[in-house]
């Protein structure tokens, strides 16, 4: 399966609908079947995960020791805030009212793809977020892929 990737700026409906672009749809599998985990992200974003994708991920969880206290705090926050949601005839998601809080999304949102899930931001949001990071990009590349 191909990565998600790329930007895309989309209007919100007043039911909370969202596009996702077309380029990203098609990299969906068969086994998502139009199908996605939508759920609290990091940094204020939302995390959109194709259904096969999510699977894998709960069984990581489970394999995650409920005796301590991170791992449970860990899987009752993403599983809190998780529901499935499926593309209409418009390749639209519909986002939950929770999730649209959380993430401040009014009637922009940012799509960016993030390999094996796709983020959903307030583009505003996503300007702070980038303007706040310390490192250059060249830094940062060098800091994260400078190990391999």
């Amino acid at each position: 399966m191909a990565g998600f990737k790329g930007q895309a700026e989309y209007s919100v409906d007043s039911k909370g609908r969202v596009a996702i672009p077309a380029k990203m749809r098609n990299d969906l599998s068969p086994e998502a079947k139009s199908t996605f985990t939508i759920t609290r992200g990091f940094e204020q974003c939302i995390f959109l995960y194709p259904l096969n994708r999510w699977s894998e991920m709960e069984n990581d969880f489970r394999g995650l020791n409920m005796f301590n206290q991170e791992s449970r705090a860990f899987v009752r926050t993403i599983l809190r805030w998780a529901d499935e949601v499926s593309l209409d005839g418009q390749g639209r998601v519909s986002i939950p009212r929770p999730l649209i809080d959380f993430a401040d999304i009014q009637d922009k949102a940012l799509i960016i793809g993030s390999l094996d899930h796709i983020e959903i931001w307030n583009p505003a949001l996503f300007e702070t977020y980038l303007n706040a990071q310390t490192e250059d990009y060249e830094s940062l590349a060098e800091s994260v892929m400078g190990v391999l």
